[in-house]
């Protein structure tokens, strides 16, 4: 249905249809019809599908006129300027690299799709008005018209959800859930993601690893990716750090890096906790103590550490059962096996100085929902920009997306945030402060 063919105009026996010809400029929708012939042999193009022949035009209509583009579209498109590129997106997806980049990104989320289903994993979604929750990032809130003061939040993961699913009796689930985050802009991250989300019940995390990694590997290989190692090896949090400086480390060669292999690798047994670093705002939301969590606070500690979150003691000696999947020095997910039970879960927020009262407002619902009998269970969440932008050699993930924010934070093309008509503001009851006044 689309790619690239030779269509060739002969003035003597179609006239008609070469008048119409000098009127076309680039970019222009034109509508076809002719004969296909084969290419003289001088004229063969070897380097395309359809190079050996060429469409004799006899009729030519023009569908659509365009303006002259703003860029060139016939480069990769990293000379130009982000916001040009992203104001101008709909253009900017016309080049092959963005093409190819977001036809792999469909094929490698089908085969991840189709790799889950022959392990009877079930595909289902959650709702995206939530509660706000403490991941590690702000919360972006939507007020409600219908409970003047009060505000839903937009999910910065399924976290919740998918565990009550598990307490629910579907034991293994997925989707691929659109995630949004208030937090700074770089080159791997934005406020909004998409993540391959699962969830499996009565599993060790070797058990999640295994699965999570036969997935990666159909996944990788449906889309002609290159993988370094077929067993992922698995190496300690405390192990990195002594022998690469770092939790996120490349194993490649220079000559893998250069081939485009995929170097991936779990790192298991992070610490639980670590102590609140009073320059990160999000550590100030997320703990009232000096400890905060090192991933999320619905993580199971090690078997041999349970005690000690129990007791509240050698907090910062306690190991989760957190492992992340790194690949080529990046975080490429991350999971845990999850805290089951009402009396592990409290302990997690106790020692981040929770109240009662507080505990119960934050999380009550998933405290009464362990009451009723949860299964144990783990799972991970993968990032599907970030596993793109590593097949295709991408520096940001911005070039796997169709429509991302510009690095100012602000949307592709239709260009929010924006005002909102005064009408609406007092309907919700809110009232917008200037710069001024919050400033002092």
């Amino acid at each position: 249905r689309s790619g690239i063919v030779q269509a060739v105009v002969i003035p003597q026996t179609s006239p008609a249809a070469y008048e119409v010809a000098q009127a076309i400029r680039p970019e222009f929708v034109v509508e076809i019809a002719g004969k296909v012939n084969k290419r003289p042999e001088k004229n063969i193009n070897k380097d395309i599908p359809t190079g050996t022949v060429e469409i004799e035009v006899k009729s030519l209509n023009i569908l659509s006129r365009s303006e002259t583009p703003p860029f060139d579209l016939t480069t990769d498109g990293l000379e130009i300027g982000e916001e040009v590129r992203l104001r101008y997106r709909y253009l900017d997806l016309r080049r092959k690299r963005m093409q190819e980049n977001l036809r792999l990104r469909s094929d490698y989320m089908q085969a991840l799709r189709q790799a889950l289903i022959k392990k009877d994993f079930v595909e289902i979604e959650t709702p995206l008005l939530t509660k706000t929750t403490m991941e590690g990032a702000r919360d972006f809130i939507v007020p409600s018209r219908f409970q003047p003061g009060k505000f839903y939040a937009l999910p910065q993961s399924p976290q919740q959800y998918k565990q009550l699913l598990m307490v629910a009796g579907f034991e293994r689930y997925f989707q691929f859930p659109h995630c949004l985050r208030d937090e700074d802009l770089r080159a791997d991250r934005g406020f909004e993601h998409t993540q391959l989300d699962l969830e499996m019940s009565f599993v060790t995390r070797e058990e999640v690893m295994q699965a999570v990694e036969e997935v990666v590997k159909e996944g990788v290989k449906a889309v002609g990716g290159k993988l370094k190692d077929e067993t992922f090896p698995v190496v300690s949090y405390r192990a990195a750090m002594d022998k690469y400086g770092a939790d996120k480390f490349d194993l490649r060669t220079e000559a893998e890096k250069k081939n485009g292999v995929l170097a991936f690798a779990w790192v298991t047994d992070f610490p639980f906790f670590r102590p609140v670093n009073k320059e990160e705002i999000s550590d100030k939301f997320d703990s009232k103590s000096e400890w905060t969590f090192t991933h999320n606070p619905f993580s199971m500690p090690i078997p041999e550490h349970v005690e000690r979150l129990l007791a509240g003691k050698n907090i910062g000696e306690i190991l989760t059962t957190q492992y992340d999947l790194v690949c080529n020095g990046l975080e490429a997910g991350g999971g845990s096996i999850r805290a089951h039970t009402p009396e592990l879960l409290k302990a997690t927020y106790k020692i981040m100085g929770y109240s009662d009262s507080q505990i119960e407002e934050s999380v009550g619902h998933m405290l009464e929902a362990f009451s009723f009998g949860a299964p144990p269970h783990g799972g991970i969440a993968l990032g599907i920009d970030r596993h793109i932008a590593l097949l295709k050699g991408e520096l940001s993930i911005k070039e796997t997306m169709a429509f991302p924010m510009t690095s100012s934070g602000r949307t592709s093309v239709m260009d929010a945030p924006a005002s909102v008509p005064e009408n609406i503001l007092k309907e919700l009851g809110i009232k917008v402060i200037s710069d001024d006044k919050v400033s002092s």
